[in-house]
């Protein structure tokens, strides 16, 4: 990845309050968690005690706690608690990294790489989350199989094209070289049906972008 970037982590949806899900981005670790008042968070999948995964973890109110040894962050990753020693007055350099995060389109977001937050937030219209779906392939490859679709257009991890079930906005998740995540959305009021054909859609673009990589 070049430059700064906002990627997909995961549909708005899949991820509730009070809970924590691990995900990837070209090999870096991430957590994305959201608190129990609904604001969600991205941060680097390791507590800096002993470098745990703070995905392994659970979430409190607006702290998410490591599994480990307990210890727990603040929204501001900053650590809160050490249970260890609960009359320590916890120093304020003990923080988990944190990326920049947002959530539009019906999808979370958060900016790349490490320590870096984009000036312009994507501001993507209202949209109904319909799957996530992981590929075994490489990102030209689905890429390209994306832009074979009728009015395809491609402007940085987000792709918007016309399936036959209707328009589509997917965020495109690169995990690592050779595996892709796709988080589609289409335009509010879908029926059922039309969810279930995108669903198949999809799984037809899966099949044929791994058979690809296959042959």
């Amino acid at each position: 990845m070049t430059g700064t970037q906002w990627v997909p982590l995961a549909l708005a949806r899949d991820i509730a309050p009070g809970t924590s899900a691990g995900t990837m981005v070209e090999d870096a670790e991430i957590v994305v968690w959201r608190d129990t008042d609904g604001r969600a968070h991205a941060w680097e999948d390791r507590c800096p005690h002993r470098g745990m995964k703070l995905s392994f973890g659970f979430v409190r109110g607006d702290h998410i706690a490591c599994l480990y040894h307990g210890w727990e962050f603040d929204e501001g990753g900053i650590c809160r608690k050490i249970p260890a020693h609960p009359d320590l007055e916890v120093p304020g350099s003990i923080c988990a990294a944190r990326y920049g995060c947002t959530e539009t389109g019906g999808m979370i977001w958060a900016a790349l790489p490490l320590g870096t937050d984009p000036i312009e937030v994507p501001a993507l219209p209202d949209a109904v989350p319909v799957r996530s779906i992981t590929l075994e392939a490489g990102l030209i490859t689905v890429a390209d199989m994306l832009l074979n679709e009728e009015n395809a257009v491609i402007e940085g991890a987000l792709a918007t094209l016309d399936c036959a079930h209707g328009p589509l906005a997917i965020g495109v998740q690169p995990i690592r070289p050779g595996t892709v995540a796709l988080h589609i959305t289409t335009r509010p009021g879908a029926s059922a049906e039309t969810l279930l054909a995108i669903c198949d859609w999809a799984e037809t673009l899966r099949r044929a972008a791994e058979k690809e990589i296959a042959a």
